[in-house]
């Protein structure tokens, strides 16, 4: 397990490797290489490398702009979770726009691995930043499904759910998120492929945006204060 804390500390933790899979991302740039850009933020423009691996796809620039923009108000001092983090371009974009807490899992060791390097960048690029500096970003490596089932709930703010296309994860992980993973009128992106339809949403849960993007479907869900 690799785990990329704030501060540069690195621990280890617990987590599997089943049920959850990386999320598909097909690396932009040179073949066999790619990149992850930020596109907005106090570290806007910076590039990552994303590393080789079967499948590795990130959340495109036009979708990221979108979501962001469903998210202005909400990212700022928020708390976010990105369950199949793949190339982290959602959860490190949450991080340049000013999360106080990320928390990234990803379920593949070598991907994982890279997501730490990267955020241990980011984080030395933010030290130097007031806005940016008390900030936190975490990479684990474990499987989403696991690693929420092993936990004592902590709430998050926004939750990111982009799994693996042509793995039926969204409810299930949706499903454990009820379990006090999620503060009240907590923000859940979801996306899937642009021809399947979205799951079956837990109680209280209520879909507040949706777009189609090529082969993508995204939406955003929020939970409804009690």
């Amino acid at each position: 397990m690799v785990v990329a804390a704030s501060g540069g500390r690195r621990t280890a933790g617990g987590g599997g490797s089943a049920g959850a899979g990386h999320r598909r991302v097909r690396a932009a740039g040179h073949r066999g290489t790619g990149h992850v850009r930020i596109i907005g933020g106090r570290l806007r423009g910076r590039r990552l490398p994303v590393p080789k691996h079967t499948g590795l796809r990130p959340t495109t620039d036009r979708v990221r702009e979108t979501l962001f923009n469903w998210l202005a108000a909400d990212i700022p001092g928020s708390h976010c979770l990105d369950c199949f983090a793949g190339a982290g371009a959602l959860g490190f974009e949450a991080f340049s726009r000013g999360a106080a807490r990320v928390l990234l899992l990803e379920r593949a060791e070598r991907v994982a691995a890279g997501l730490a390097a990267n955020a241990e960048v980011l984080r030395t690029a933010a030290a130097c930043d007031q806005a940016l500096a008390t900030a936190q970003l975490q990479v684990v490596q474990a499987d989403a499904l696991h690693w929420l089932a092993a936990r004592a709930p902590v709430p998050f703010d926004i939750v990111f759910l982009d799994p693996p296309f042509d793995d039926a994860l969204l409810a299930a992980v949706c499903a454990y998120l009820t379990r006090g993973w999620l503060k009240p009128g907590a923000a859940v992106y979801l996306e899937m492929p642009a021809a399947a339809p979205l799951p079956a949403l837990p109680e209280h849960w209520q879909v507040v945006r949706e777009r189609t993007a090529g082969q993508v479907r995204y939406a955003l869900a929020r939970l409804e204060p009690a």
